[in-house]
């Protein structure tokens, strides 16, 4: 395991050691969140600390692996989203334009051979997907989860440690699936986001930002499809989904939760989970471990899944998304939206 251990804390101390100078050129260059209505946090707090997850991320990739073609096209996607994600930290550009951003983002892989050209169904049967259903599938995929780490990001700390969790779950099943590159990227990941997480846990003294909320999520979803492309397993692609199955559901509730209530499902309100937590009484602390629990749950259940066949796998998954829907009913996370919310 020292082959992984190598790049985890190259990451993290690189991370960790450049963080504050990222904070002050944050703070230089404007890169600053203000607090409104809807935000949590009081004061002005300097956003761009992606950055610095970004350097630790690329020096421990750098470091330990061959630069061959798929690593180029992996690497070249992430200094895209990043330089995406520090426009949009700086300049805060609408959301359409950053739509289009993330869409040419996720063509970079695409183009260096990174997709998904096949699935298996339950039963084992082999799925080919012509290119011109691959290519949107893939653009589809790795989008979504960019968006959904993004989302997530609503509290100190909350996105780099769920972060932190579900890299870790997918590190534990790529080894074991024997997926050597997969398994250094994530793990590189893993540890940029640990380092960052030591100034970003409450009291937060800097944001990610979409610069970090946006690389990680695009690293996991283009890991995903390595760990797809060099196995014959589409259990690389479902480790993913539900070891982030907190930030997904949250989402996805959000969605249902506006639709029902009328208005645009982009808008901005005080529905998430991690809002809900905080109306119930707890203290940011407490409510962002309380998520890390509920992730740290997750990661069980996805490596359980990825280990057992698929009728045990698919009957767990049911029975953990039932207890979730319940679980969101009772705090309120699909109530409707209240006219204060909509202010928020």
């Amino acid at each position: 395991m020292l082959e992984y251990f190598v790049p985890f804390f190259i990451a993290l101390i690189v991370t960790y050691a450049l963080t504050p100078s990222v904070k002050r050129l944050a703070i230089k260059i404007g890169a600053i969140d203000r607090p409104n209505a809807r935000k949590v946090h009081t004061r002005i707090i300097p956003r761009l600390g992606g950055l610095a997850i970004y350097i630790g991320f690329m020096a421990a990739v750098i470091a330990r692996v061959s630069l061959s073609y798929e690593v180029i096209g992996l690497l070249s996607g992430c200094t895209a989203i990043v330089l995406l994600g520090i426009w949009d930290d700086v300049c805060q550009i609408p959301a359409k334009v950053k739509l289009v951003g993330q869409i040419i983002c996720a063509f970079i892989p695409v183009f260096f051979g990174i997709q998904i050209e096949w699935l298996t169904n339950p039963f084992g049967d082999l799925i080919v997907l012509p290119e011109i259903v691959a290519v949107p599938v893939t653009i589809f995929w790795i989008i979504g989860f960019t968006n959904t780490v993004n989302l997530i990001d609503g509290l100190d700390g909350l996105a780099a440690g769920v972060s932190v969790i579900a890299s870790v779950s997918m590190f534990l099943i790529a080894v074991s699936m024997h997926q050597h590159l997969p398994a250094i990227i994530i793990v590189a990941m893993a540890g940029a986001a640990l380092g960052f997480l030591q100034y970003n846990f409450n009291p937060a003294k800097i944001f990610m930002g979409d610069t970090g909320s946006m690389l990680l999520g695009y690293t996991m979803a283009v890991v995903a499809i390595l760990g797809l492309v060099k196995t014959a397993a589409t259990v690389a692609l479902v480790v993913p989904i539900i070891a982030l199955g907190l930030p997904i559901l949250d989402t996805l509730f959000a969605i249902v939760r506006r639709k029902m209530s009328g208005v645009p499902i982009f808008q901005p309100d005080k529905g998430h989970l991690h809002h809900r937590l905080l109306a119930l009484g707890l203290s940011q602390k407490q409510a962002v471990l309380t998520m890390y629990c509920v992730s740290i749950v997750l990661g069980f259940v996805a490596l359980f899944v990825a280990n057992v066949n698929y009728k045990i796998g698919l009957l767990t998954v049911v029975i953990v998304l039932a207890v979730i829907i319940y679980s969101a009913k009772r705090i309120g996370i699909l109530h409707k939206t209240t006219n204060s919310t909509r202010k928020g």
